[in-house]
């Protein structure tokens, strides 16, 4: 049986698919930290269990929502452009935190993938494909 797919969803702009996948690997990369910090809690590495699982499981739900964000772009729901941009608003002061306070090897990465999400997200064929003519 072959699957028919709508011609807007088979012709996705590139712009669009950078974005997705930028979009899916922050989501993934929150979900590994999650899942990582759950797992040093629960083995009994942390100092504060408290606050390793408050930390733990916000990471899980926030990479799984950027996940599901990532799905909508790919599918090219209208509503999923809005939390993925929110969100890089978000990492953009988090990373020049991150930059400052030494800790580059997050730092530099999340600001790239904020600045490629932000771009992508934001440019013409791809704000066509999400939002059509107007």
């Amino acid at each position: 049986m072959r699957r028919v797919v709508s011609p807007t969803v088979q012709n996705r702009p590139f712009t669009l698919l950078v974005a997705a996948v930028a979009v899916a690997i922050e989501g993934l990369t929150a979900v590994a930290i999650g899942g990582w910090v759950a797992y040093e809690t629960l083995i009994g590495a942390a100092d504060d269990i408290m606050s390793s699982l408050v930390l733990a499981g916000f990471a899980l739900a926030v990479g799984a929502g950027l996940v599901w964000v990532a799905w909508g772009i790919l599918q090219l729901m209208r509503w999923s452009r809005g939390p993925a941009v929110v969100t890089q608003i978000f990492a953009i002061p988090l990373a020049i935190s991150l930059i400052q306070a030494g800790q580059l090897a997050w730092g530099v990465p999340l600001i790239v993938a904020a600045a490629v999400i932000l771009v992508t997200l934001l440019a013409p064929p791809t704000t066509h494909a999400l939002m059509g003519d107007g």
